[in-house]
């Protein structure tokens, strides 16, 4: 375990007392409207709760959105009392950002607990505000011995599985709260928007699954008002919201943001759809998606940035977050002898081994939004992730990844592990030269968890040519497995600040430790 010291649940009577407010500002479907829906009297009211994104040593990103046009305030102090409080002038968010907006903090102290509120004003009268929300995250360290501790999942709200108010709504966040981890990565599939939330679902031995229903979750989303009731769904569930107001988060996207198997240039060929350009959906998505997570290279006001960035977390870590989504090419066969385009460009590939390179942490930590080894299928022929069912040499999109191990292993860069979601199971996977058909690479292990919310799936098949072992699975044994028929995944990562020892926990929702690893620090491969 890492040797910070742990706050159980740290400045819960202010992040509650902020909840509370929200859970009764939320307690009608009603509520996923769009903004301002509410009565034009009054103060303005952060009914969605508050977000912290991309923490390092000494910054951060703080969220909040607000019922009507107002004036973002944010106030942080190193205790809960907020004596000595430091204030943040925010902007003025309104209906160009959907009543989002996104405070950068800086110069704040390494490895310190830090506590905020944010409170709404008036712009026309300052002294009008309403009631602050508050929040609590810590800041990365600047001591290696301290230690990190985070968690990954993803995969929210997929086939048709929303908050289910009978089982309390979306459970798994409360038990990842109670974990207390320094920040949550999230891998992808942060909504479904091509996935439709029914009243009711009757599962396989006769009992009703219930979901809360808002306009924008009775189509497919493909105006930006219905992406951005996409992104607002979740945020009615309460233990998502205490989630947001304790554990910051790392967040990136994949294809259900937009839609299914999506890749740039698409065309499609579905009756759902009276927009037919994926570019056109994917461009209206990732303006909803800037405007509703806090990310330190996208600007929400501009339309500015890119999804790909390295998050520092200390001496111990760096986190690579790729986006596999929007500079790939399109889904094929994969059976192209030269692939430059491959699953991530040749800029980002480019970006990628140049920032592996520069990185002087122990441990760095790749948060891919697709998994490499496993066969992910789109239609009859094609493929959507990586590998594409050839177990002989790189091909396709294989190729790009074969030059980015290549160059790990000759460059002796140490400590890469892989963390990704997406395919609706947890498994850990280790690829050996010796068991592969492209050998020029170190060994490395790759780590899969989710869903939080969705439905589960069986195992993919694996494709020899990185040489994966599937050292462990946990999948069920037919489609579209109900969260009330079985527990939500999540992993968890541990790097201890004496030894360095990265150790990996794949869990299930109700406590269990499905699997454990521990790796060893400095090593070109595992």
């Amino acid at each position: 375990m890492s040797n910070r010291p742990r706050i159980p649940s740290p400045a819960r009577r202010s992040v509650l007392r902020g909840s509370l407010a929200v859970s009764a500002a939320l307690t009608l479907p009603a509520a996923g409207a769009a903004a301002p829906a509410f009565a034009l009297s009054g103060r303005p009211r952060a009914a969605w709760g508050v977000q912290v994104g991309d923490v390092t040593s000494s910054s951060a990103l703080v969220w909040v959105r607000s019922d009507r046009p107002a004036r973002m305030i944010v106030e942080t102090s190193a205790t809960e009392s907020f004596r000595r409080a430091r204030t943040w002038h925010g902007p003025l968010v309104g209906s160009g950002t959907d009543f989002t907006g996104t405070t950068p903090l800086y110069g704040l102290p390494p490895g310190e607990q830090v506590h905020y509120r944010v409170t709404l004003a008036d712009p026309q009268d300052p002294r009008r505000t309403g009631e602050p929300v508050h929040g609590t995250f810590r800041t990365a360290p600047a001591r290696r011995r301290d230690g990190v501790r985070f968690l990954w999942s993803g995969d929210i709200a997929g086939q048709g599985w929303g908050i289910n108010p009978d089982i309390g709504g979306y459970v798994v966040y409360d038990e990842m709260r109670r974990l207390d981890p320094d920040f949550f990565l999230c891998s992808g599939d942060n909504i479904y928007a091509d996935g439709v939330i029914e009243p009711s679902v009757t599962l396989p031995d006769g009992r009703v699954w219930r979901n809360v229903t808002t306009e924008e979750k009775a189509k497919v989303a493909e105006t930006l008002a219905e992406y951005r009731g996409n992104f607002r769904y979740n945020l009615l569930d309460h233990n998502l919201r205490e989630f947001n107001a304790q554990v910051p988060s790392i967040v990136q996207w994949d294809d259900h943001e937009v839609r299914n198997n999506w890749y740039p240039g698409q065309i499609l060929d579905d009756a759902r759809y009276t927009e037919k350009n994926v570019d056109v959906l994917a461009a209206r998505s990732m303006r909803a998606f800037r405007e509703y997570f806090p990310v330190s290279t996208l600007r929400a006001r501009s339309g500015e940035g890119r999804m790909h960035r390295v998050v520092r977390h200390g001496p111990l870590l760096d986190v690579f977050v790729l986006d596999m989504r929007s500079f790939r090419n399109a889904n094929s066969p994969g059976r192209q002898p030269d692939d430059t385009t491959g699953i991530l460009g040749a800029e980002q590939l480019k970006w990628l081994k140049h920032e592996l390179s520069r990185s002087r942490a122990v441990w760095k930590v790749i948060a891919a939004d697709m998994p490499l080894g496993l066969v992910v299928t789109d239609g009859a022929t094609d493929f959507e992730a990586v590998a594409q069912g050839d177990p002989g040499a790189p091909l396709g999109r294989e190729l790009q990844i074969a030059e980015l191990l290549r160059y790990i292993k000759h460059r002796r860069i140490t400590g890469t592990v892989w963390l990704t979601a997406d395919v609706h199971y947890t498994s850990a996977q280790h690829y050996e030269p010796e068991r592969a058909v492209f050998k020029d690479f170190a060994p490395f292990w790759e780590f899969v968890s989710g869903p939080l919310a969705a439905g589960q799936f069986q195992a993919n098949a694996l494709d020899a040519t990185f040489g994966p072992d599937r050292v462990f699975v946990r999948a069920p044994d037919r489609a579209n497995v109900s969260p009330m028929e079985s527990p939500q995944y999540f992993g968890e990562v541990d790097i201890d600040g004496d030894s360095g020892e990265l150790t990996v926990r794949l869990r299930a929702q109700g406590g269990s430790v499905l699997f454990s690893k521990v790796l060893q620090p400095g090593r070109v491969g595992q």
